[in-house]
């Protein structure tokens, strides 16, 4: 029983009344607490857990370390908030009839989809969940199905018509079903990297004619998956969709009609709060906009109840426009209104869409709606920044439209959904250049994760409130010190401002056609050649003499026989085949191209000491100054730069599953005995990773003071 409260409890805290809201105040939180709504059929919307309570965030759940003075610094690892719910325990028989267990796949993100394939609308959620499910390995995620409500030969079927090729748990004797209280024949929830539930999908509206695309698309938003290629053109506002229906009152009413003028078109509940505030924000701002230039209000009720809507309004003093109605949900379709109210788009006087919001977020969209409404009414467009924190991009984008559209096609802007796909959102180091003024006064932070400042945005480049705000932020250093912040020798290896300037200016990415900004946006991140290229190679050899537990370590791994994999397999000769199996092939001093056997090149047969750190031609040469002349990894971050160079050959064709699993790869081979940067011992464990006879140690011991350079002790 306690299970089933805690999957209802679940739900209740992810379902809201009203929809969505893409961050909360910690009294905005408080309120939706208590105004969530139990989920069940179809035509439910869902959105992530949101909190922010000091309740909350007081609870010692996270790792914290104390600065010398005793106070407390910022966190590790970002403390569990009230209101997450880890997935209970279950698992079963699967269709292919081995067992599967849900904690089996703690370590990636989970997307469980719960299914009866007898129920109408089925049909239509399974064929996006597959469609979305052949994205699972390169977005670090596991569909698991669960088969309920019917029985195994039919289910069975079913998976083969669909091409299900997710397992999915047989829960025909309902024994799942019953142990997690789920209602509804589809329901989708998400998890993370820890089995925490990040999103629920409780029902779907299949009835309309794109219904698969829509829950596509609601997937993919959900797990963090750019939904589609960028077309490359940099501003493109959509015609917003014309319309004929009528009033409360029963008279017609044509869109058309209002032609020319600009036009605030919004979508509401009249029992709804959020909608009341809005509209209470839009009876004082229409009316200080001088008519000529005032947006026409065209508000239209999700329910066609014209007495209950008319009583409502009257009641609360909102009867300032007639509302319209909308029999059969055509204008909302049109509008692709599916999720909560109030839905509002914003149109100017051409017709064009320039901005569309849903929900009501007291504390930033009155700032948002006016500087948007001055816009297209034409008025002088007021700078409402924070006075007191970061205001996030979607104000700075008001204004400077085209930058916003610039860095869109930019890794910044998905730079918080790289550390979600890696499981990596909690962790206080890698999170603290990945999003807007982290741990900073009114900056993103583990107790208030705010949506609108995740990612790199305009003010981590720019300065908070940019140059209005904060106009000695770049100052004399310019940007290549700004950038160096983040970019730094252990998360950004070669980092050169030079290079990189392309990937991040608006003014380089303004210059280019559609059709390389589409190609751009289609590559992504692009991988550099990381490793110093001002030597020769050496061969892994010469490294044995100064690194002998290095050496031994290594040459019992799979990369000190790499050559002999193509043996065995009869690709020694092709040449796409060496790259990645020898020592820097064709390189100088590297495994030549020219056909040779591997006996004349023993040494470079196999993916050795310099394939990883580098050419060894400086650091080995007499007199040489051994910091500095390869590449030490033991100090660098995993994911931004070891990953960088073992993917350069494990990549997604040749080892699909690296990506993921890159720590798991580094542990079992490492071999690092010398604290990085420094060539001085390490401490604690790896002493017993050093050479086992005094002799060998006094002799290395010495190797690493001759090596230590100048004043380092």
């Amino acid at each position: 029983m306690r299970a089933i409260a805690v999957l209802q409890a679940l739900i209740l805290s992810l379902v809201l009344a009203c929809g969505p809201e893409p961050s909360l105040s910690p009294d905005d939180a408080q309120e939706k607490a208590s105004a969530v709504s139990a989920a069940s059929g179809d035509g439910a919307s869902s959105t992530r857990a949101e909190t922010g309570s000091d309740e909350a965030t007081s609870k010692p759940q996270a790792e914290v370390d104390l600065a010398a003075d005793g106070a407390p610094e910022t966190p590790k690892k970002a403390a569990r908030r009230a209101g997450e719910r880890p997935l209970p325990a279950f698992g079963g028989p699967t269709l292919a009839g081995t067992q599967l267990s849900i904690s089996s796949l703690i370590g990636r993100r989970m997307l469980l989809y719960f299914f009866n394939p007898e129920a109408a609308g089925t049909v239509t959620v399974t064929d996006a969940v597959v469609e979305v499910s052949k994205l699972q390995q390169s977005n670090n995620f596991r569909t698991v199905g669960v088969a309920i409500g019917s029985n195994t030969p039919t289910v069975r079927e079913f998976a083969k018509q669909h091409s299900i090729d997710f397992p999915v748990i047989d829960d025909s004797s309902a024994t799942i079903t019953s142990l997690l209280g789920l209602q509804g024949t589809a329901v989708i929830l998400g998890a993370d990297s820890e089995g925490y539930v990040t999103f629920v999908l409780p029902g779907f509206d299949t009835s309309a004619p794109d219904a698969q695309q829509a829950i596509e698309t609601s997937l993919r938003q959900s797990l963090r998956i750019t939904s589609s290629p960028h077309t490359g053109k940099l501003i493109h506002h959509d015609k917003a969709p014309g319309f004929v229906t009528e009033d409360i009152d029963g008279k017609a009413f044509d869109l058309a009609s209002l032609d020319g003028k600009p036009k605030v078109v919004m979508f509401f509940l009249h029992t709804c709060p959020h909608c009341h505030k809005a509209l209470e924000f839009l009876k004082e701002q229409l009316a200080s906009i001088p008519e000529a230039k005032r947006p026409a209000l065209v508000a239209i009720s999700l329910q066609n109840r014209p007495s209950a809507i008319r009583i409502s309004l009257g009641e609360l003093g909102l009867d300032y426009f007639t509302p319209l109605v909308d029999p059969g949900g055509k204008v909302a379709q049109a509008y692709g209104v599916s999720g909560g109210v109030p839905d509002i788009s914003l149109i100017d006087a051409s017709g064009d869409i320039i901005y569309q919001m849903q929900g009501w977020r007291e504390d930033r969209d009155p700032a948002l709606m006016r500087m948007y409404l001055s816009r297209i009414s034409g008025e002088r467009i007021p700078m409402l920044l924070s006075r007191t924190g970061f205001t996030g991009n979607d104000a700075c984008v008001v204004c400077h439209e085209q930058e916003a559209a610039t860095w869109e096609l930019t890794s910044h802007a998905r730079a918080f959904d790289t550390l979600v796909t890696h499981g990596q959102e909690r962790d206080a180091e890698c999170v603290s250049c990945h999003v807007v003024g982290f741990d900073q006064p009114g900056g993103y932070s583990f107790a208030n994760p705010a949506v609108h400042l995740e990612n790199v945005g305009c003010e981590s480049c720019h300065g908070r409130g940019g140059p209005h705000l904060s106009p000695d932020f770049v100052g004399e250093q310019g940007y290549a010190a700004v950038c160096e912040s983040c970019h730094d020798k252990k998360h950004s290896l070669g980092f050169e401002f030079a290079s990189f300037l392309p990937g991040a200016s608006h003014a380089m990415i303004a210059a280019m056609t559609d059709d390389q900004r589409a190609a751009r946006f289609a590559e992504g991140i692009t991988h550099r050649e990381l490793l110093p290229a001002t030597a020769d190679y050496v061969g892994s050899n010469a490294c044995q003499s100064c690194h002998p537990s290095e050496f031994a370590t290594w040459s019992k791994s799979g990369h000190a026989r790499s050559v002999e994999t193509l043996e065995k397999s009869g690709k020694a000769g092709q040449a796409e085949c060496l790259q990645c199996h020898t020592t820097a092939y064709g390189k100088p001093g590297g495994y030549p191209t020219s056909p040779v056997t591997t006996a004349h090149h023993s040494d470079l047969a196999r993916v050795g000491c310099e394939s990883c750190h580098g050419p060894g031609g400086k650091h080995v040469e007499e007199g040489a100054r051994r910091i500095g002349t390869i590449v030490s990894l033991g100090d660098k971050c995993d994911s931004c730069v070891i990953l960088q160079i073992c993917g350069s050959c494990h990549d997604a064709e040749n080892d699909s599953d690296f990506e993921f699993s890159v720590q798991e790869h580094i542990d079992r081979q490492r071999h690092g005995t010398i604290e990085a940067g420094t060539g001085k011992p390490l401490g604690g464990s790896a002493v017993l990773r050093a050479p086992a006879s005094d002799e060998a140690r006094i002799a290395q011991a010495l190797r690493w003071l001759e090596a230590a350079p100048p004043g380092d002790g």
